[in-house]
């Protein structure tokens, strides 16, 4: 009797009739992004974690699949905000809490921002800088432990001694002590190597070094350049060593020729960026993230009275609202643009008013959708799993009600967030059982 059970049962599971449950997206209207236009009464079939199809018409289901009715939105792919700080979020009393926090304040802040930021519409992200917990944080979204956007994240911070992530800057000099590789302050070649090894041991998934000065850091200048010629070289060619693509921040037109020539994959930021640094970043395919958000949000806190330290405001005032200008002429000379927000400047959840942002800027609204997916994807090297609705790639899918191409506006009104295949937010009228 058992001999027969298990030749039934054998026989069941290697059916050709075995039917494994799908997934089926009815679409009003789907952005094709890598073709620039809008495709009209589609079906996307998912199973498990993967798209295993994208056609032509609406899917009828069968009784074991699952139905979400999207005909009235506009479906597109995951987004992908290319700057953000998982670990923090702007506030008066931000470089207080510095001193106050413990490492588990950071993390069960963190578990909140990243809920919202998934929310809003972001499946992927890449985390530039933190303490570490950016790390873990990672993992335990990985794991399934809390809910939040795929990270990839530089860990810490490569600075030079009193350089913007310089993490004692500010500090009391007996507290401030020499801070090395370790803490991710570098100076000179071999400690720049050591610097980025050990974001290797602690798990990293790329570089972030900040090249120039920067707004929110206790240090007078914004943009002098803080790394010479050889410790760039001796970061770039061991990150490359390692498997690592490297992220500059950049507000300094010298710092970003440096950065630039020396092989970074972006310029987070770019403020003071000028046509020679516009004609090498081509000539070099070096992407450009802007962060809009995060420039227009520092020079409004700014105005507050006792919002940042002294140092900090005329740095903000001056920095902060010449980002969006920036952007524009390099969009203009063609310089690649992938979307970034630096959230944590500003508050997280708040990614998608940089779509606003970069259209007032002069780029069209299908491109700015495009540089949150396939530009993104490719600056993250993941362009094969992420960036676009395809065949075989992950299932992260989003969904506005109404057409972003024409107000551009909904962008920031995400209703439907699906990322692994997994639904996580919805309107409790969209999905339909057959």
């Amino acid at each position: 009797m058992i001999r027969a059970f298990s030749l039934v049962l054998a026989m069941l599971l290697t059916s050709p009739f075995s039917y494994a449950q799908q997934t089926i997206l009815h679409c009003g209207k789907l952005i094709d992004v890598k073709n620039k236009k809008v495709l009209e009464t589609m079906s996307v079939i998912i199973v498990g974690n993967k798209i295993s199809d994208v056609r032509t018409g609406y899917v009828q289901p069968t009784a074991l699949d699952k139905l979400i009715d999207l005909k009235n939105s506009t479906v597109m792919p995951g987004l992908i905000d290319m700057h953000v700080h998982v670990e923090g979020e702007t506030s008066p009393s931000q470089y207080m809490d510095e001193f106050t926090d413990n490492v588990g304040d950071i993390a069960f802040k963190s578990v909140v921002y990243v809920e919202r930021t998934l929310n809003a519409g972001f499946t992927t992200v890449r985390d530039l800088g933190g303490s570490g917990v950016n790390i873990s944080l990672r993992n335990a979204i990985r794991r399934g432990t809390i809910k939040g956007p795929r990270i990839y994240t530089a860990g810490k911070s490569i600075a030079t001694t009193g350089g913007h992530a310089d993490p004692t800057n500010g500090y009391r000099k007996d507290l401030m002590g020499d801070p090395g590789p370790e803490a991710g302050v570098a100076n000179g070649a071999d400690e720049c190597r050591k610097a980025v090894r050990q974001r290797y041991k602690e798990g990293s998934d790329l570089i972030k070094i900040t090249a120039s000065g920067g707004v929110l850091s206790m240090a007078k200048s914004g943009e002098n350049p803080q790394f010479t010629d050889d410790e760039l070289a001796a970061i770039i060619s061991t990150a490359k060593d390692y498997g690592f693509k490297v992220a500059a921040h950049c507000h300094g037109a010298e710092a970003m020729k440096r950065a630039v020539k020396a092989g970074v994959n972006s310029i987070e930021h770019g403020t003071y960026m000028d046509d020679e640094t516009m004609t090498l970043m081509k000539k070099f395919s070096t992407y450009y993230v802007p962060t809009i958000t995060a420039g227009k949000s520092v020079a409004d806190s700014a105005k507050k009275p006792g919002y940042y330290p002294d140092v900090v405001t005329p740095k903000a005032l001056a920095i902060g609202s010449k980002i969006q200008a920036t952007f524009g002429r390099a969009y203009k000379a063609g310089v690649k643009i992938a979307f970034g927000t630096d959230a944590g400047v500003y508050m997280h959840g708040k990614n998608g008013k940089e779509f606003g942002y970069m259209v007032e800027g002069g780029m069209p609204a299908i491109e700015t959708i495009i540089s949150a997916t396939v530009n993104a994807a490719d600056l993250l090297g993941a362009s094969d799993e992420l960036g676009s609705i395809e065949k075989g790639k992950m299932a992260d899918i989003i969904a506005v009600a109404g057409d972003p191409l024409k107000d551009i506006t909904l962008m920031e009104k995400v209703s439907f967030v699906m990322k692994d295949g997994k639904v996580y937010k919805q309107a409790d009228q969209l999905t339909k059982m057959p």
